[in-house]
């Protein structure tokens, strides 16, 4: 393997990747191989940083096919890797049109592991065609499983399979035992704890069966591999350097992994904030960053990065004030050199629709002042926390896109298109079998299952699949369907030309399988095609797809494309790594922020507060955090009230309120008791009479 050395004598217009970093960026590009932990606080340029390292190094003389980055999204890596090669590129003085070195090895850690674990499978006892399947097929496995074991006929509550799929995927992750796990997190399953183990256990060899593997195993088969030390030295030595992104997002099996791969740290950097880390409901472990230092002899260096180039410093005032109260962490000031004589500001209204109404009001005085609607945000901590702005958004007719919703794979068509590339490349995976031929009419879920088994118990199921004979009422159907499998099935066709043909077949089936959204359906279905044209291969075109499926249009209410502008609405997870103009926080309130359900421990306080403090450094400008004063509940009638009362967010506290404009209080609608004011007579009937009826 050969290695990429930077030309004897550079161009005059070569620049150097130092260029335009602050003096700490400057200290993380130009640190040596031994480990290294930058702390990157909110907005510090931690993207510009880790491009110019990784550009740095092959500058140095690193093979950039021996590079490792891992970061915790496709798009985050592919920007990051996209980023390095803009600074080879100009460090190079490469001619315009002459491409920089590939980075082949930037990508998730979930993909990254599917990569390898395929490469490896037969050493590791694995099927070299295994599928990986996403979550809603990994539910419906277990489902399967758990009516197999008779546990859905249980007289007592028994865990339905999404909640027995989440218990099994936090226990991996977290590499925690279960009876521990579900004394803390699920306490009502604990007395379900021996039958869980048998329905695990049943999974597991129904995964093994079919020759599939879900989310948690590409993390969970890679962790126990390296566990082994020649197959942990051989892949360890394969990356002369190991970058690793958003390290405060990892959980325990991706910090084993790591430290199994660079056990002496030698060419490791990770990248992190402890104040951003937000995801401790998948198991991440913030500590895994606190401790890295720890995690080598000698420790290793840590380099914080300060500076803000994001928000205004009245803003980070603010905002560091609020993380300022957490347990452990790395202490940190934000400082900006953007000075602004606008503070944030906490906004008191007297309920949800006035806090829409406020919302709304807000949002278009400030888009006609200048600032679109696409460069303002409104974030909430859970989805439902929208609901009455998305009301009054629809009602003034503001279109906005939200966040969080239904994914593109999750749309049925999309699964039906995928499953069709799922099973060709792997005739084993009967859950994605049953889904395709129950497409074909005439063909019932009896006659799949009797095809399949058939096709179990086959050695070759390709040749039967093709002589299989079919019930006559679905001879026609079959016929068709036969043919775009058959195009399907050759490992050497092609890629991507041999989807075409059964995405032609299903094309043609929208119509008598979903009726009048047929032919929007079929858009996603082309959509689906463009989106195969982007990868090497249909294995890696579905491991990635399953590891991390694009946005749904479905998320649209209001679709961009149809409108000039639009607002964005979204949970404060999916906005991590974003910024806008304004932002808008709902329900700065306790009880909403931090969540009754996540205020058990001093650990998931904490957690709360930082996801609080995430909200606020994703403004550039503008801040706004709204607090109602009370929240309509339904299920208080009974009780004779209608009404919640809330008490502002204990994460701002009194002293922290010269940093903030306090905006109202605007009163309660109602008097205290929830009922509402006394309205003077009105005898409309007369009025009426009096005017014939017309409006005067």
């Amino acid at each position: 393997m050969t290695t990429l050395s930077p030309p004897a004598a550079p161009p005059a217009a070569a620049t150097s990747p130092l260029d335009a970093l602050d003096p700490a960026q400057r200290a993380a590009v130009e640190h040596g191989h031994t480990p290294l932990l930058v702390v990157a606080g909110a907005g510090s340029g931690k993207t510009t940083m880790l491009a110019a390292r990784l550009a740095r190094l092959v500058l140095d003389g690193a093979d950039p096919r021996r590079v490792l980055l891992l970061s915790f999204s496709r798009r985050a890596a592919a920007a990051m890797a996209r980023r390095a090669a803009q600074r080879l590129h100009s460090a190079l003085g490469l001619r315009a049109g002459t491409p920089a070195p590939e980075l082949p090895w930037c990508g998730t850690f979930h993909s990254v592991g599917a990569r390898l674990l395929r490469e490896h499978a037969v050493a590791l006892g694995l099927s070299e065609d295994f599928s990986v399947v996403d979550r809603s097929d990994a539910e419906e496995l277990m489902a399967l499983a758990r009516t197999r074991l008779g546990l859905h006929t249980a007289g007592r509550r028994f865990p339905l399979a999404r909640t027995a799929l989440a218990i099994l995927s936090r226990a991996v992750n977290s590499a925690q035992p279960l009876a521990p796990l579900l004394l803390q997190h699920y306490p009502w399953c604990v007395e379900w704890e021996g039958e869980l183990q048998r329905l695990f256990a049943a999974y597991t060899e129904a995964k093994q069966a079919q020759r599939v593997l879900d989310f948690d195993d590409l993390l969970l088969y890679w962790e126990q591999a390296v566990r082994e030390p020649a197959f942990a030295r051989a892949i360890g030595r394969r990356f002369t350097h190991v970058l690793v992104d958003e390290y405060q997002d990892t959980n325990r099996l991706q910090a084993a992994i790591l430290l199994a791969l660079k056990p002496d740290g030698c060419g490791v950097t990770v990248v992190g904030d402890d104040a951003q880390a937000i995801y401790g409901f998948r198991a991440a472990e913030v500590g895994n960053l606190l401790d890295f230092p720890q995690a080598f002899t000698p420790p290793a260096q840590v380099l914080l990065l300060q500076r803000n180039y994001r928000s205004t410093q009245p803003l980070l005032a603010a905002a560091n004030a609020v993380i300022a109260q957490a347990g452990s962490r790395f202490a940190k000031t934000m400082c900006s050199d953007r000075p602004s004589s606008h503070k944030p500001q906490l906004v008191q209204v007297g309920d949800e629709a006035e806090q829409a109404t406020w919302v709304a009001d807000t949002v278009l005085a400030e888009r006609e002042q200048g600032t679109r609607l696409t460069r303002q945000a409104v974030l909430f901590r859970t989805a439902q926390h929208s609901a009455a702005l998305e009301l009054e958004l629809a009602r003034r007719r503001i279109p906005f896109v939200k966040f969080g919703g239904l994914r593109f794979l999750e749309a049925a068509h999309v699964k039906d298109a995928v499953s069709l590339l799922r099973w060709t490349h792997n005739l084993r995976c009967r859950l994605a079998g049953f889904r395709v031929l129950r497409l074909a009419s005439g063909l019932g879920p009896g006659t799949a299952m009797k095809l399949l088994d058939a096709m179990d118990a086959s050695a070759d199921p390709a040749a039967l699949l093709q002589g299989w004979p079919p019930p006559a009422r679905a001879a026609i159907d079959w016929a068709g369907l036969r043919d775009a499998l058959q195009s399907l099935l050759p490992r050497d066709a092609p890629w991507p030309a041999q989807i075409r043909p059964a995405i032609a077949w299903l094309q043609a089936q929208l119509p008598r399988l979903y009726g009048d959204d047929a032919a929007v359906r079929g858009v996603d279905l082309t959509q689906l095609e463009r989106l195969a044209g982007g990868y090497r291969s249909r294995a890696h075109f579905l491991t990635e797809l399953a590891l991390d499926p694009p946005e749904a249009s479905s998320d649209e209410a209001g679709p961009p494309h149809r409108d000039e502008d639009y607002l964005i609405l979204s949970t404060i997870h999916s906005a991590k790594g974003r910024e806008w103009h304004s932002v808008h926080v709902l329900n700065v309130v306790d009880g909403c922020m931090p969540s009754d359900l996540a205020s058990g421990s001093a650990a998931e306080v904490d957690e709360e507060r930082r996801l609080l403090y995430v909200a606020m450094t994703r403004a550039r400008e503008r801040l706004h955090l709204l607090v109602p004063q009370r929240f309509y509940a339904t299920e208080q009638r009974a009780l004779g009230s209608r009404h919640l009362y809330a008490a502002r967010s204990r994460f701002i506290a009194p002293e922290l309120e010269p940093l903030f404009e306090l905006v109202g209080p605007r009163a309660p609608r109602g008097d205290d008791d929830g009922e509402a004011d006394a309205l003077p007579p009105l005898d409309l009937a007369a009025r009426l009479r009096a005017s014939g009826g017309l409006v005067r």
